[in-house]
């Protein structure tokens, strides 16, 4: 951290554009998907053919609104889009179809939590706007390669006030953003493949002084962490460069993840000559009341009420809420498994614990997992029964069940002799023999080390192969030892 990081105070803001997951383009009937092979993907409305007419996709709008009441944002009733011009090799018309003076959805908040607390980072609008296609360097050693595929495709463009001021506050927010857009089923979030995109403006100034610093833009982050390291690099440059006297110049960067560094793009002047003006080609659209009622109706639980729930009427911890909210695919799971058990303690620490580190070694999602609520309940009551160990249950019974789908948990427990022996003979036989195992260890608890009885339950878990229940073995031990 730069020496003078505390005499200066960071201020961000940023604008994050989210690759809308609609099967066609926003003014086309053209197909989305990535990957596919270049420029196959195409029409003339695409590349701008005179004499094409566009018509706006109706999908793209609602999945706009959507981001827009999950952000407490105001929705603009009347709309229209604009040109704005400028020359680039992947714009093929030459200009861009966004909204100006219309966003369709001004103000709102985004809630982030950092280590400094909870705060609500403002927004200033999200509109909608088509992508431009990729520009290719590593094809052609002479020339640029253009494909246009890309071009086309629906965007929200997210844009906040400067109200973030440090770089892991952009690493929460940017974070948060690519929750709720998948929580929403409007994007799939992700930046490896452009999906999700994120440009940094970024100034300084003296700490209490109101002004705005000169302000340079990261643009194109393509991960969260990417996100954190240009902010990060650049907060520390500009120090740099005003404690040596000179002054920060107003430009336009890009991010080096090959030594988390940004280098000049171009200098950027105080405002660009965009030359906005209403897009002749596309009629302005009215939201009506009824549309937006029935959007605002069908948009599921939100993440922060959901977390609100478990801790208030579950009496989950915050650690537990969070984690069972991280996606929405982990809370849908998690109200089926409760619509079999009121045990919500159990239920998340098997979602959370087991099931997650399972899915994650598999690499398995939800939507792959052929494990039913229904099954997971039935193994977690043979738990809270007493005839299975939580351990032995995670580790020996929930694989198959995952694997075997067809199976139950008892059955498995009984095939694989798993169950716990509960017989006062059978534990006797394994708490004498460990004890009898062990003299030395037994003359020390005596004398007072009373904390070695879960070594002694240790030792009879391990001759019952994991079969003895470790309650009835505790009580056993403690008259013995008496």
């Amino acid at each position: 951290m730069n020496q003078f990081s505390d005499k200066y105070e960071a201020v961000i803001g940023l604008e994050v554009h989210a690759q809308l997951a609609t099967e066609s383009k926003l003014f086309c009937g053209d197909a989305t998907s990535f990957g596919a092979a270049p420029n196959t993907q195409v029409s003339a409305i695409t590349l701008g053919h005179p004499g094409t007419l566009p018509k706006t996709n109706k999908k793209a709008v609602e999945y706009a609104i959507r981001m827009g009441l999950a952000c407490n944002c105001d929705i603009e009733r009347y709309n229209y889009f604009a040109r704005k011009n400028y020359f680039y090799p992947d714009l093929p018309k030459g200009y861009q179809v966004s909204q100006h003076t219309t966003p369709i959805c001004v103000g709102g908040t985004v809630a982030i939590k950092t280590t400094a607390g909870a705060r609500d980072i403002r927004l200033n609008r999200i509109h909608i706007e088509e992508d431009a296609g990729k520009s290719v360097h590593d094809i052609d050693p002479h020339y640029t390669s253009v494909d246009y595929n890309r071009a086309g495709v629906p965007l929200i463009e997210i844009v906040t006030e400067p109200d973030l001021h440090s770089a892991d506050e952009a690493y929460q927010y940017v974070t948060e953003v690519r929750r709720l857009v998948r929580w929403l089923g409007i994007c799939d979030g992700n930046m490896e493949e452009g999906s999700l995109r994120c440009d940094a403006n970024v100034s300084i100034r003296l700490k209490g002084d109101t002004r705005l610093g000169t302000k340079v833009e990261v643009k194109n982050l393509n991960s969260i962490r990417n996100v954190k390291k240009a902010i990060e690099f650049e907060i520390t440059r500009m120090i740099a460069i005003v404690e040596s006297g000179d002054a920060v110049k107003q430009q336009t960067r890009s991010f080096d993840a090959s030594n988390d560094t940004t280098f000049a793009i171009r200098d950027k002047e105080e405002a660009n000559d965009y030359r906005y003006f209403a897009e002749p080609d596309l009629a302005p659209f009215r939201l009506t009341e009824a549309f937006i009622h029935d959007i605002k109706t069908a948009l599921p639980a939100l993440p922060a009420e959901l977390m609100a729930q478990y801790q208030q009427q579950f009496g989950l911890s915050e650690y537990d809420a969070v984690q069972l909210c991280l996606d929405r695919e982990t809370t849908e799971f998690f109200s089926q498994v409760t619509a079999h058990t009121t045990n919500y303690k159990a239920a998340a620490n098997w979602i959370n614990g087991p099931l997650k580190q399972y899915m994650n070694e598999h690499k398995l999602g939800f939507a792959q997992l052929q494990l039913t609520a229904e099954k997971l309940s039935a193994l977690m009551q043979l738990v809270e029964g007493g005839q299975l160990s939580f351990s032995v249950a995670a580790s020996n019974i929930l694989p198959v069940l995952i694997q075997d789908p067809g199976k139950d948990a008892l059955t498995v427990a009984t095939n694989l002799n798993l169950l716990q022996v509960s017989s006062s003979n059978e534990l006797e036989e394994w708490v004498d023999a460990a004890l009898e195992a062990m003299p030395d260890k037994v003359q020390e608890y005596k004398k007072g080390k009373k904390g070695l009885i879960g070594l002694f339950v240790g030792e009879v878990k391990k001759r019952s192969k994991g079969k003895a229940d470790p309650k009835i073995v505790t009580t056993l031990l403690q008259e013995k030892l008496k």
